[in-house]
């Protein structure tokens, strides 16, 4: 049962009450009418009798209506009172509950705003998240894709070392230090470009030890050094002379004037050890030609060495050998060096079969054909 349909069934008690006393009201009334009404007769027959028993039960019929109306008004009134407060307590409830209902109603518009701010910060996460996503990507490729060119760029300096050089030894450095760059990503597309570049350094390590560049530095510090060898014609004995000086210090005056005229007569005649049939007498400006020469057979050598022509490589020095050997002083320490070194560089093999890296430069090609596009 609700609120408001507790004073309607509160009130109908009352209503009842209410009806039961008209309804007695009115029999007491046909009663006394009825009683009234047979006072003529009853006059005419019993007499005055009659007529008091009729007065007396009018009475009594009055009075028992005028109580049965008081308690019903009694009743009536406390019922209405009871209503009353009850419909008090009723609306006071109902303030305090649409109060609630206002406050209720309040908070969740305060809780839907709330929600609707969250909701948007949701959204703007969500957007910056997907920017920082894709920002992530294109930095991932733009890395990749770097690498790939650096890769690419040591893989081709290592063809030209190859090809156009023959330095096995600047190839391997260039192969090893790709591999490295490649090493320090995890991408499994990276995998079979790493796999050619491992068989590749693989084969240049299985090769014998040869290194042009190193050969050419050699011939070159002699080519620079054919200034200081002595010619075989420039032979002087200052050694002996400076140890027959420092000696003297001892003698006497006549013994000094003897080994002055001694020194004398000894730098006015020389006396030298040809080994060769003929005489290598040369004057100033033909030593100074054969210096020249000597040091383009040298420089023609090392250009042989770069491009690999064996036999003109051997002819330069064996040239250079035999030119020192019959011009210069084979004696001096430097001319020994000279010849020694000759000696090693016409031993070096130059006619070797250099591998191909023809995989490495496959593989990085197409990992750049495919746009650097890994995983």
């Amino acid at each position: 049962m609700s609120a408001n349909d507790e004073p309607k069934a509160r009130s109908e008690p009352l209503a009842a009450g209410t009806a039961q006393g008209e309804a007695q009201g009115e029999a007491a009334q046909q009663a006394e009418q009825a009683a009234a009404a047979d006072r003529p007769e009853r006059s005419r027959r019993g007499g005055s009798g009659g007529t008091w028993f009729a007065v007396l039960l009018a009475l009594v019929a009055a009075g028992i209506a005028a109580g049965a109306w008081v308690d019903l008004r009694q009743r009536a009134d406390a019922t209405a009172e009871t209503f009353a407060q009850r419909i008090q307590a009723l609306e006071a409830q109902q303030g305090k509950l649409r109060a609630l209902a206002q406050e209720a109603q309040q908070s969740a518009q305060a809780l839907q705003g709330k929600l609707s701010t969250l909701e948007v910060r949701v959204a703007d996460a969500q957007a910056q998240r997907a920017a920082i996503d894709a920002l992530y990507q294109e930095l991932s490729r733009n890395r990749n894709e770097w690498r790939i060119a650096e890769v690419e760029q040591m893989i081709d300096i290592a063809a030209q070392q190859l090809d156009l050089a023959g330095n096995v030894r600047g190839a391997l450095l260039a192969l090893q230090l790709a591999e490295s760059r490649l090493a320090r990503s995890d991408d499994a597309a990276f995998a079979p470009l790493r796999a050619a570049l491992a068989r590749d350094i693989e084969r240049l390590k299985a090769l014998p030890a040869f290194d042009p560049g190193a050969l050419g530095q050699r011939i070159e510090r002699l080519a620079v050094g054919v200034e200081t060898l002595p010619l075989a014609y420039d032979e002087r004995p200052a050694q002996a002379q400076a140890a027959s000086e420092s000696g003297q210090d001892g003698e006497t005056w006549y013994g000094r004037l003897a080994s002055e005229v001694w020194r004398e007569l000894r730098r006015l005649i020389v006396v030298r050890r040809v080994e060769s049939p003929e005489p290598p007498l040369l004057a100033p400006t033909q030593a100074y030609f054969l210096r020249e020469n000597l040091r383009l057979r040298l420089l023609s050598a090392r250009l042989a060495l770069l491009t690999r022509d064996a036999k003109a490589y051997r002819d330069d020095l064996q040239a250079a050998q035999a030119w020192i050997k019959r011009y210069f002083d084979t004696r001096s320490s430097r001319s020994a060096e000279a010849l020694a070194q000759l000696e090693q560089l016409a031993s070096a093999p130059l006619q070797l079969e250099l591998p191909s890296i023809e995989g490495s430069v496959n593989a990085v090609r197409a990992l750049e054909a495919r746009g650097g596009r890994t995983s």
